[in-house]
């Protein structure tokens, strides 16, 4: 067979060796590998009567070629943003272009994708992404298409799976980052907010301050109150005798009915909804006189090589993937559940979305984390 793979949506650590794990997997088994670049920008961008658009946006893949891959992190297929099912006008190929249309709104442009899959002659797609880029494989796979998706997302968010490549790392990464900061923070006795990623699912913030022990999470399933925040991080600052107090936020957070006019917070009118640790910390220092450290960790806590626990996640999704395309179980999606390996149906990323468990896992009074009985819980408190 021939299978095609590709990374799609934000890098995480974990994505190289899980391409390189279906690369040694399907060369052992006599199968030929075609890596996409750019995800599904590369499908979308490739022109079947052009010669020179290959080489642009696809290559061949062999051992030699991910001998090293893992090592590092992030993705060397490279990857975007871009889905076909609604492609921007700037984002659309000069030849996909109709001149006399012009549009000016989002094109379907599956068509061409599915020509394209068809020309190359791709016999199965491994797309790695969250849930934008799966949600739109399955989409695929109602078309025809052979699909096997793999899911990654630093935020651990994708509907269906316990866990995604790039969460473990992105939480050792959010941990060691907190821990650094204190000695700032500490030394000019301010009080520090720690803006994590986190759009729908607050997971990041909860479990980074569980583990790093801040006084206070934020988490996106839960609109906060700026002024009763800011108390408690006050009373926290003053119990602490080196002066300071620390407070983990999602990006996705938001100020309870109103109060995100009162103090700036932008309308969420897309999807990417950073800079509400900024809002909250200017905040904070209106309501309690103190001066603030904000840190936007953002992609730093998506950089460098992948941990233990994302190496052996992709190797280990990538070998499954492999089991499920030799026994022809395809349209399915690899995941963890209930801390074992296993597959679910790809359909099952449109049923929901994964968020926090708050009744089990948070307290919405005190703003931090509640974590006391874990026994008979998943290793992650998912």
């Amino acid at each position: 067979m021939k299978i095609g793979i590709l990374t799609g949506g934000g890098d995480v650590p974990g994505l190289n060796s899980c391409i390189k794990a279906v690369v040694k997997r399907a060369t052992d088994e006599g199968h030929d590998i075609l890596g996409i670049r750019r995800g599904w920008q590369g499908l979308l961008n490739y022109n079947p009567d052009d010669t020179d658009s290959f080489s642009k946006w696809l290559v061949d893949l062999d051992n030699e070629a991910v001998r090293t891959v893992d090592r590092t992190g992030g993705t060397f297929l490279h990857t975007s943003r871009i889905n076909p099912g609604r492609v921007e006008p700037n984002n659309m190929p000069d030849f996909l272009e109709n001149a006399e249309s012009q549009p000016t709104k989002p094109q379907d442009c599956t068509a061409h994708i599915l020509k394209t899959v068809e020309a190359l002659e791709i016999d199965v797609l491994i797309p790695i992404g969250g849930d934008d880029t799966l949600n739109y494989a399955h989409r695929l796979h109602n078309e025809g298409v052979a699909v096997l998706a793999v899911p990654k997302t630093m935020d651990n968010d994708v509907y269906g799976t316990d866990y995604c490549i790039g969460f473990s790392t992105a939480i050792t990464r959010s941990i060691d980052i907190i821990h650094n900061l204190r000695t700032s923070v500490g030394s000019h006795e301010r009080i520090g907010v720690i803006e994590l990623f986190g759009r729908n699912s607050g997971e990041t913030s909860l479990i980074a301050a569980y583990l790093a022990d801040v006084n206070r999470a934020v988490i996106s399933e839960v609109p906060f109150d700026p002024e009763k925040l800011a108390t408690l991080l006050l009373e926290d600052k003053r119990k602490n005798p080196s002066n300071y107090a620390i407070l983990t936020i999602s990006e996705g957070a938001t100020m309870i009915g109103g109060k995100n006019m009162r103090y700036g917070q932008p309308a969420a009118t897309s999807q990417k909804m950073s800079g509400i640790g900024a809002i909250t910390g200017e905040a904070i220092k209106q309501i309690t006189g103190e001066d603030i450290i904000y840190q936007q960790i953002a992609y730093l806590s998506r950089s460098g090589k992948p941990d233990a626990i994302d190496l052996m996640v992709g190797f280990n999704f990538a070998n499954m993937a492999m089991d499920l395309i030799s026994k022809k179980e395809l349209g399915q999606m690899v995941a963890v559940k209930d801390g074992k390996y296993t597959s679910v149906p790809a359909s099952i990323l449109s049923e929901g979305i994964k968020r926090v468990d708050v009744d089990e896992l948070y307290d919405v009074d005190a703003y931090r984390p509640k974590i006391r009985h874990v026994k008979e819980k998943p290793m992650f408190l998912y």
